[in-house]
This record gives C-alpha cells, structure tokens and sequence, in this order.
C-alpha cells in the first residue's frame, strides 16, 4: 500500500530527536499491575510515578456492581478517587477514559453487560453510564475525560445498532459532564492503525467521520498497537499521527498502545524491537504536536496470576511493559525515559 507523506515538505517531519529537544507532551501510565494483588497496585504506581508526569484512569463502568444497586457517586468515592488522589499525590495530573463498548471485542458490547442479559442499547444502561461519567468527573476532576474508546474500530466491527448506542450514549454523557465542569477537556478516541486502513485491511479512512458523530471531541484520543500490522517501527510513516489532524488544531494524545516485547499471537517481536519503537513514537508524537502519551501497563502482565479465559484475552497485549512482571526494567524503559528527560514546554491545548 502506498504511504502518504505530509504535504510540503520535503525530509521527515518525525526525524531525530535531539538531546534537550522540548517534549510538549505529558507522559504516563495507568495503574494496572502485573497482578491483580492491592499490593501489586501500590508497588505500580510508586515505579511508574518516577517516570511519568500523568496518570490515566481507563476502562469500562463497573457494570455488575451498577446492576446490582451500587450507586455511582458511591462507587467512584469509594474506588476511583483515592486512586485519583494517590496519582496527585505522586505529582501526577489525571486523565479518564471510560469505555461503553468491549475493550476486548469491538465486535460485541460488554462481557458483564452480556453475562446479566443487558445491552447498552438500553435506556437504563445508558443511563446508568452517564451517571457514572458525571461522578467520575465531579469526584475525580480529570484534566481530560475520554467517553468514548475507539469510535472506529467500534463502527468497523460491530453492529449499526451498537454504534448508533455508542454514539449516542457518548454524546449524552458529554452533555452531562459539561453542565457540570465547564473546564474539563471532552474526548474520544480512534483506533490508528484502522484509520489507515490497516485494521481492518483497506484504503485509509482517516477520521472525518469520527470528528462529525462525536462532535464533542476536543482532545483526540489515539489507540495504536502497530505490531499487529506493521513490520517494524521504522515502517510507521512519519505522519502516522499528525494525518489524521491535518487541517484540524485539535490536539492529539497516545491513550493506549505500544509495542510487544516478545512473540505473541503470531507477531515476532524482540526487547530491541520494543525499544526501537519507543523512539520511533517520541518522533511520531513531535511532529503530531501531541498532548499526551500513555502506555495502559507500565509492567508486562502475569498471565499465570489469571482465570484462564482471561489470561488467553489479553494474551496479544501482556508483553507490552517497560518493565516485566518483575518490575525488572526492559532496554525500552532507557528510550523512555530518554524522551521524559526532555524538558516539558505547553502548548498543545491541555494543561
């Protein structure tokens, strides 16, 4: 397939990086540990704080304790803001991205929503996940709150009556959040390697249509695992981000993504590789102009720690930590924390 290049210019736009260069982007990780262990949570966040200046606080609504009666103030008060606070308490800004759809499965809706006979499509659940973004917000006060995940990918696989309740859930939890915090910065986020027509294969799509269905958009969430796809990180074009803004000021933040480590699910991969990627990225992320970039696991996941249906679902994206479950750092925490050595200037839109 042919790659586009940005227009007007004649060498890479994401070239080299320069020692001392500014990053204008905040970088950071979320809490999920190695293991599903308080104590593997405490250690997460104490390791990742020292190489990050962000945190984000990502997936779906706790959808079985909604449904059993737990109210959603009561729930985020009790589990998400004291997680919050712990990020502050590190010195670390927080972003929120809640998720409506399958984290796991864009095809299908939530696995707790279809183990109790639910669906999003429901007014009760929408409900219920608008409730849950406004407590979020209101209790947790997140520079960014992200309501939608992936819009693209969602639209590509699943169902028009799923997206249509995505789409429309998303909407009315922005119009919610908004009445109540006239500062935080709305998002959604697009799947980039399915914006260029690589996931599904085909011709690039961009994200024209994800702009116009969540109209609410003020920072553009990015997900993006090119390993699945791409055949090393110096295949990714050098307009592999900033494309899909082009023409826009609409800044853009990494949420989710990385590069495997080891061979999984078919994908032959190494440390170096990893490494690679990561310096790769810091290129792509400058010339994007981007505001943020997270890695959801700042340590590789302990797969046997897992119930096996589990374990074989996040299998593809258990090796994408800078660390293993050890905490025993990989070559790519070096090129990390390379990038988070540069000085921080603003400038992207976001605090």
């Amino acid at each position: 397939m042919g790659l586009a290049f940005a227009a007007g210019c004649g060498s890479d736009p994401a070239g080299p990086v320069t020692p001392g260069q500014p990053r204008m982007y905040r970088m950071g990780f979320s809490a999920i540990p190695p293991r599903p262990e308080l104590a593997a949570v405490i250690e997460t966040v104490d390791r990742m704080a020292q190489h990050s200046d962000v945190a984000l606080i990502f997936g779906e609504p706790p959808w079985d304790s909604l449904l059993a009666g737990v109210v959603p103030a009561d729930y985020v008060a009790r589990e998400r803001k004291p997680l919050a606070d712990f990020f502050r308490a590190k010195g670390l800004r927080v972003w929120v991205y809640l998720d409506p759809a399958n984290g796991l499965d864009r095809s299908g809706e939530s696995a707790m929503l279809v183990a109790a006979g639910r669906s999003i499509t429901e007014p009760a659940i929408q409900l219920l996940y608008r409730q849950f973004a406004a407590a979020l917000d209101t209790l947790v006060r997140p520079d960014v709150m992200g309501l939608a995940v992936e819009t693209n990918l969602i639209r590509a696989l699943s169902s028009p009556t799923l997206y249509a309740a995505v789409r429309q859930v998303a909407a009315d939890a922005a119009a919610d959040v908004r009445a109540l915090d006239a500062n935080v910065q709305l998002s959604a986020s697009v799947q980039v390697e399915t914006a260029w027509g690589r996931l599904p294969v085909g011709a690039y799509q961009g994200v024209d249509t994800d702009f116009a269905d969540f109209p609410f958009t003020q920072v553009l969430g990015l997900s993006s695992y090119p390993y699945f796809v791409w055949a090393a990180p110096e295949s990714l074009p050098p307009d592999y981000y900033s494309r899909l803004v082009q023409g826009r000021t609409t800044p853009v933040a990494m949420i989710e993504g990385g590069w495997t480590s080891e061979n999984v699910s078919g994908v032959t991969s190494s440390p170096d590789a990893q490494r690679r990627y990561l310096a790769r990225q810091a290129q792509l992320l400058d010339a994007a102009r981007s505001a943020a970039v997270f890695q959801l696991t700042f340590a590789d996941l302990q797969l046997t720690s897992l119930p096996p249906d589990a374990a074989a679902g996040i299998l593809p994206f258990s090796r994408l930590g800078l660390v293993d479950s050890a905490f025993t750092a990989r070559p790519a925490l070096q090129a990390w924390d390379a990038t988070f050595a540069r000085p921080r200037v603003g400038g992207a839109g976001v605090p």
